[in-house]
């Protein structure tokens, strides 16, 4: 199982000019200059937050899980994002490349670079912890475990499997799928929680969904019933 190596590596139509000025406060003047006429727009940029629902269980052992799920998927996130940026870093590279030779030298590079930092972390990993893993490779990438390594099969596959072959039965085709497992949604409640708190740094998912609409979904309307 060797996917690791193998992964760690407006324009408006009427505007003619828009000019910003910052002033003390932090507001900003916008000045639209449409067909001769200047327009004044008064706005605060504020970064975006997502509001999220405050956290209720059903009973002890609801919120024991959950806890146990936090735990795992803030330890193996950093993996996953590292996953996903040796991999844009990688294909913008091999882009750049033009002969097979050096392409196989820089994947092997690369390959040994990954192997030499990581994998005795990656041994740790518990089956359950290797699972989570490969379901935030998906969410980090597009691409499932599987997919990645059977496209960059050469020198990548025989880490992924020789570091957790010997460690844990997991599923490599396994995805992230938040809108029809609802781990998977808990998982992805629990990334948000910890990308507004800093105690993980964000990267978009690569897998489109409304986390809105997953909480009507999962947590609402399940309320509703209840009632």
């Amino acid at each position: 199982m060797n996917l690791f190596k193998y992964l760690f590596i407006l324009t408006p139509l009427f505007l003619s000019a828009q000019v910003k000025e910052v002033e003390q406060d932090s507001t900003v003047v916008e000045y639209l200059i449409i067909e001769g006429d200047s327009i004044p727009r008064t706005t605060i940029n504020l970064d975006e937050v997502m509001l999220l629902h405050k956290l209720k269980f059903n009973n002890k052992e609801d919120r024991i899980r959950y806890l146990i799920l936090r735990r795992k998927t803030i330890k193996v996130y950093p993996y996953a994002k590292l996953a996903a940026d040796r991999l844009d870093s990688m294909n913008t590279r091999m882009a750049s490349l033009k002969k097979a030779r050096d392409k196989k030298r820089y994947t092997k590079r690369v390959q040994k670079y990954i192997e030499g930092e990581f994998s005795d972390e990656l041994k740790k990993l518990t089956r359950t912890e290797g699972q989570i893993l490969v379901k935030l490779i998906h969410r980090q990438t597009g691409t499932t475990a599987f997919d990645l390594i059977k496209e960059l099969r050469s020198g990548w596959r025989a880490f992924w499997y020789n570091t957790t072959a010997s460690m844990f039965d997991i599923s490599l085709k396994r995805s992230f799928d938040p809108v029809n497992v609802k781990e998977d949604y808990l998982i992805e409640d629990i990334l948000q929680r910890n990308f507004q708190s800093g105690i993980l740094q964000e990267q978009k998912s690569a897998i489109e969904f409304d986390f809105y609409d997953l909480t009507n979904k999962w947590i609402y309307s399940k309320e509703i019933k209840r009632d």
